[in-house]
């Protein structure tokens, strides 16, 4: 059996442009063959069913070429953060402004930080009012659940906004004080309430809605406007 090459080059939708790498992958879950677009990164892949010809994903890969230009051609690239950038601040846009500061602060519509390390204080700033706000919030609806939470750390990861530990640690995005403040509340009260319901059952979903009962609302935004909080890239931490 012919093994499947790992990527699949497709020119450019206009002369001169550079090709288009398709990243093909194969999967035992998969029920029919399905192209994406990743928000992130604008990584594109082709995914089939583990048994599928590749011939006819191919042919659907060719048939989806217009399609698949305009969803590349819409993305958003990354955004350095450097001085002079909107940066969302707890939903609010503040401009990164250099300033004779020791550590960055809130003044009006700008975050002023220190001239000689914005990136690098930007995040600092950002981190710290993160592990504030989310301690503020799980400390609240563990109260509510009658559950204590254990330890709460955060990390910058791409595939999940928070987690839960059966030994009741919770692990949150920092992200997220990129988001308006609900945002933030929902999945405090969505990590808070695995510590009752350590799944995603009905009963899950019941204490989800008791701890933050305009949670559809909060999933609906994290699902259209989530991946553009990784956009902000800091450089070197």
């Amino acid at each position: 059996m012919t093994k499947d090459p790992e990527t699949i080059s497709l020119p450019g939708p206009m002369p001169g442009d550079p090709p288009l790498a398709v990243r093909l992958r194969r999967s035992a879950r998969a029920r029919r063959v399905s192209l994406k677009v990743s928000r992130l990164d604008g990584a594109v892949t082709l995914t089939l069913p583990a048994r599928a010809p590749l011939r006819g994903a191919l042919d659907f890969l060719e048939e989806r070429r217009d399609w698949l230009s305009a969803a590349v051609a819409g993305l958003e690239g990354p955004l350095a953060v450097a001085p002079g950038l909107v940066l969302p601040v707890e939903g609010q846009g503040l401009t990164l402004t250099p300033a004779a500061v020791r550590a960055a602060r809130i003044e009006g519509e700008a975050l002023l930080v220190p001239a000689g390390r914005p990136a690098a204080a930007a995040l600092a700033f950002l981190k710290l009012r993160a592990r504030d706000r989310l301690a503020q919030r799980v400390a609240r609806h563990s109260a509510a659940l009658g559950r204590p939470a254990g330890k709460l750390t955060l990390r910058d990861t791409r595939s999940r906004w928070g987690s839960c530990t059966a030994s009741g640690d919770l692990m949150f995005n920092w992200r997220l004080i990129l988001a308006p403040p609900p945002i933030l509340d929902y999945v405090a009260a969505h990590e808070v309430a695995h510590l009752a319901q350590m799944n995603h059952s009905p009963a899950f979903w019941a204490e989800v809605a008791r701890l933050f009962p305009a949670h559809r609302e909060a999933r609906r935004w994290l699902k259209a406007e989530g991946a553009a909080l990784h956009r902000y890239r800091f450089g070197p931490a």
